[in-house]
């Protein structure tokens, strides 16, 4: 697995996480939610993206998208 699509897996894991909490703890989960989509619009502006650098931290190999 590159880096990129273990940053979209990782996004994609947090989505599904925050909507389970969301129905089954409190609404107020949903910021999670929007906190991902407006950090993966971020870095698809910038090329910025902390999961990206955290994953680089622990090894995973470099993909085209985060360089």
């Amino acid at each position: 697995m590159n880096l990129d699509r273990a940053v979209l897996a990782f996004a994609g894991a947090m989505v599904l996480v925050s909507l389970a909490l969301t129905r089954y703890v409190s609404p107020y989960w949903a910021w999670l939610t929007v906190f991902v989509g407006l950090n993966l619009i971020q870095s698809s502006i910038t090329g910025f993206c902390p999961a990206a650098k955290i994953f680089r931290a622990f090894g995973v190999k470099e993909g085209c998208a985060f360089k």
